[in-house]
């Protein structure tokens, strides 16, 4: 991308910044962004959406400015400098949304860069895990008086475990002979699973648990730290949209507590790691235990276990497609991937009990 180019695009945004340079941040997988420095040594990063994957771009950058209008004002109490490290700062364009729309078709929107924060691909201590629950609880309890149905939803169904078996099954119907064969192991816990997976979809559509605003990426590099290892920020708020608690908490412990790539060949590399789990869940319920529902929290294991299902049912779905969602490097990349997935299922099945003890006793001892 032409410097020229973004700094046009920097411009057509409401502030008084000259721009000097930029840096492109490969970390994202979906977006372009951008990392600009302006004159006055101020950073922001300007990120192109891609609507290829996000069908209401207008909608998706409004998701985002609402929840973070929402989170300045419930943490008014602090300092505006420090609300700036804490919460995500949209700047607006000179038309006044916080949107810029291209000659080709492409939107833009603008953010204040966060100084002085770290991130991390894995987890490697349970200190991080600790503050990683306590960081992404406090967002979501920050956000438990939300009214969800606010927000667009944009990926429709995105969690939604009848429309990824509805997906699955015709995978299943076209797929080859010889990758039905290879895939025979995968696809016989599929079934099994079948009923236990729909527990929590079956609670959610009948209004047992309640719909929240979730943001549906909680992966460890999705939350900023600062220089003492402490959480600072939940950024990458693309996903923001309604649905239950589990959904996040669930995916955080399927990224955290996994010992292995989930790409990982090697099966008896992948364990789960329930000193993680445990250190995640200590940080996730001092923040949210007075936010939630005791059915919300006895659910908390299962909607780690149904998270790391849905990701093994997408890749082994992708694997019947014949590869056509995921890029992969070789040809049973996808099957291994769910290979592992349900590895790491397995493993921590075998710890399920202690898991749900863990968070009931967890519970009783704030009480």
């Amino acid at each position: 991308m032409a410097a020229e180019h973004l700094k046009y695009i920097f411009d057509q945004f409401d502030h008084i910044e000259v721009f000097k340079n930029f840096e492109e941040l490969a970390s994202g997988h979906i977006n372009d962004t951008y990392l600009i420095t302006t004159d006055s040594r101020k950073q922001f990063i300007l990120q192109r959406i891609n609507d290829g994957v996000f069908k209401d771009v207008p909608g998706l950058i409004g998701n985002k400015v609402s929840v973070s209008k929402h989170l300045l004002k419930k943490l008014k109490h602090l300092s505006e400098e420090e609300l700036k490290r804490r919460v995500l700062t949209f700047i607006g364009t000179k038309k006044g949304v916080f949107y810029y729309q291209d000659a080709a078709g492409n939107f833009w929107n603008v953010m204040v860069y966060i100084e002085g924060s770290l991130t991390f691909e894995t987890v490697n201590n349970e200190e991080i895990a600790y503050e990683g629950g306590k960081l992404f609880g406090e967002f979501l309890n920050l956000t438990s008086d939300f009214d969800a149905r606010k927000l667009t939803e944009v990926i429709p169904n995105f969690h939604n475990m009848a429309f990824r078996y509805a997906q699955f099954d015709i995978a299943l119907k076209e797929a080859s002979e010889q990758r039905i064969e290879q895939a025979k192991t995968c696809i016989n816990l599929v079934h099994e699973l079948k009923q236990e997976m729909h527990v929590l979809q079956n609670l959610k559509d009948t209004g047992k648990i309640k719909l929240r605003v979730t943001h549906n990426d909680t992966k460890i590099s999705n939350a900023l730290f600062d220089t003492n290892k402490k959480g600072l920020c939940v950024i990458d708020t693309d996903t923001v949209m309604p649905g239950i608690i589990h959904y996040d908490f669930g995916d955080a412990i399927r990224t955290i507590c996994n010992t292995a790539a989930e790409d990982e060949k090697n099966l008896e590399l992948v364990n789960f790691n329930l000193q993680y789990y445990k250190a995640y869940v200590k940080g996730f319920l001092e923040k949210t235990n007075s936010s939630l529902s005791l059915l919300e929290i006895k659910y908390l294991p299962l909607g780690a276990k149904t998270m790391v299902f849905i990701m093994a049912l997408r890749f082994l779905t992708d694997f019947l497609n014949d590869d056509i969602y995921y890029k992969t490097e070789y040809p049973e990349h996808n099957l291994d991937r769910s290979k592992n997935q349900f590895k790491l299922i397995e493993s921590l099945s075998e710890q399920f009990k202690e898991m749900e003890d863990y968070n009931l006793n967890f519970i009783g001892s704030l009480k």
